[in-house]
């Protein structure tokens, strides 16, 4: 859609939501683009439409075995409508022809078929079925890049399924070939599911019979420990049937005791009361007689009242006080066992807590000490490779020489030569230098070097016999004994 304003009728104008106006003219150095705008004289403006417009190619390629092949595709494109240069752009060079123009079609076919086969010939055959999804993305950023310089962007691209051209059926064969290792791999799939099922069903038969008798034999167990703890608990719980035995019958004796002290005492008062009874006669009798002695008698009588009862009285609280004084120290010599026993338990309790405290403590203590080790030798490292960084960041990053300067800093050189020279103390080699003892004047030509070759031999010969004592053979002739 696009038009031209009419300057003399409409001087305001205002564009769709998917179209732009562009207007040149009086007081424009180059194009002004506007949703709404007035229109001077002057100055004229179009529109042209942002919609996106679908491009439906089918593009031959060939891969680098040359091998061609049809890419079906559909392009969705149009303006780039966020970023105000790409429109500067599209409104310059294509606002003027229509979106589905010969001329638009085209240029974007062109640029598509351009860099797919640019794409596809640097690519195997193999290479772009099997990494189909990267090939379209790679084919979309390169033809992408190519529509920015004319404002447009591709929405959306839609790459269909390759297609062969005839007379070159590769991916039908490739087809065919998938399938037939599909197949072939699914019938190695069933084999070895039932090769596993059957392994599978005499696997379990086997762990079915091992933890049959793996239950029999803990069942055995289980009930011996069992019966064990039968006859524990049968022992403990005659253990306490005598116990509570023996206690019974301290009570019973304790009862008894008690019985025997108050039948002292009712003995004591039966005899008290029989006392009494015979003086309250003999008293009777001497009041029937008090007439005749009353006062001898009146007075005789309350004398062995009071003599008799005092004994009687003093007696009883004596014995009362013996059995008093019987268990009370009874009760201290039982109080002060098991005063004792108690103390005797604190204190075996006091060393366990105090020898469990000082192991604990020495645990602490060597574990504290291992980690402030460890944490040493963290920040010696540490260190060290501070030390190292800094030499070599002030050494020029070069390792050589990081090399040669720590061997310099510790001495390295002077170890290799006091090494090699303790290496060869001691020795001492016979040093001959000798010459042929001519300058070659009688012989010239090319045997020279002949002739100088047998002047090297008889001193070769006689410094190798003074080193090692070996003679040449006796073909070579001997060696004189005086050597020019």
């Amino acid at each position: 859609l696009k038009h031209q304003c009419e300057k003399s009728k409409k001087m305001y104008r205002v564009a769709k939501a998917s179209e732009y106006l562009v207007i040149t003219g009086v007081g424009i150095t180059d194009i002004k683009l506007a949703k709404k705008a007035w229109i001077l004289p002057g100055q004229s403006c179009s529109v042209f439409d942002l919609s996106p417009v679908n491009y439906t190619f089918e593009v031959q390629a060939m891969s680098a075995e040359k091998l061609p092949f049809i890419l079906p595709a559909v392009f969705t494109i149009g303006p780039r409508v966020d970023n105000h240069d790409s429109l500067l752009k599209y409104a310059k060079l294509l606002s003027s022809h229509d979106k589905l123009s010969h001329h638009v079609k085209e240029l974007v076919q062109g640029i598509i078929e351009g860099e797919t086969r640019v794409l596809a010939a640097s690519m195997t055959m193999e290479d772009v079925f099997r990494g189909t999804k990267s090939f379209k993305q790679e084919v979309f950023d390169k033809v992408q890049l190519e529509l920015n310089q004319f404002g447009l962007l591709i929405y959306n691209a839609n790459v269909k399924q390759l297609v062969d051209v005839v007379g070159h059926e590769y991916f039908s064969y490739l087809g065919q070939k998938t399938q037939m290792e599909a197949a072939n791999q699914a019938k190695v799939d069933v084999a070895e599911a039932r090769m596993k099922g059957e392994v599978g069903a005499k696997s379990r038969e086997g762990q079915t019979l091992q933890n049959a008798a793996r239950i029999d034999a803990e069942t055995k167990i289980i009930s011996t420990q069992r019966h064990g703890e039968g006859v524990k608990e049968e022992i403990k719980v005659k253990t306490e049937v005598k116990v509570f035995e023996n206690e019974r019958e301290a009570v019973v004796a304790e009862a008894n005791s008690e019985l025997a002290k108050k039948k002292a005492v009712w003995a004591q008062t039966a005899q008290v009361a029989e006392v009494e009874a015979i003086k309250a006669v003999a008293l009777r009798e001497a009041e029937l007689q008090r007439e005749v002695e009353r006062m001898n008698a009146l007075t005789m009588t309350e004398k062995l009242k009071a003599e008799f009862l005092s004994k009687a009285s003093v007696e009883y609280e004596t014995k009362v006080q013996e059995a008093n004084w019987e268990l009370y120290k009874k009760q201290k010599a039982a109080e002060a066992i098991l005063f004792e026993k108690e103390k005797e338990a604190e204190a075996q309790k006091a060393l366990a807590e105090a020898a469990y405290y000082s192991r604990q403590q020495a645990a602490e203590a060597e574990l504290f000490a291992k980690k402030k080790e460890a944490e040493g030798l963290v920040a010696i490292g540490e260190a060290q490779g501070v030390y190292l960084r800094t030499l070599l960041d002030a050494l020029g990053g070069k390792y050589s020489n990081l090399r040669d300067y720590l061997m310099i800093n510790n001495g390295m050189f002077q170890e290799i030569a006091k090494t090699n020279a303790e290496a060869i103390r001691g020795l001492e080699p016979k040093i001959s230098i000798w010459t042929n003892g001519g300058n070659g004047s009688d012989v010239g030509g090319g045997m020279k070097d002949v002739a100088n070759v047998y002047k090297m031999l008889p001193p070769l010969f006689n410094t190798v016999h003074e080193q090692t004592g070996m003679l040449p053979p006796a073909w070579m002739g001997t060696l004189s004994d005086k050597t020019s």
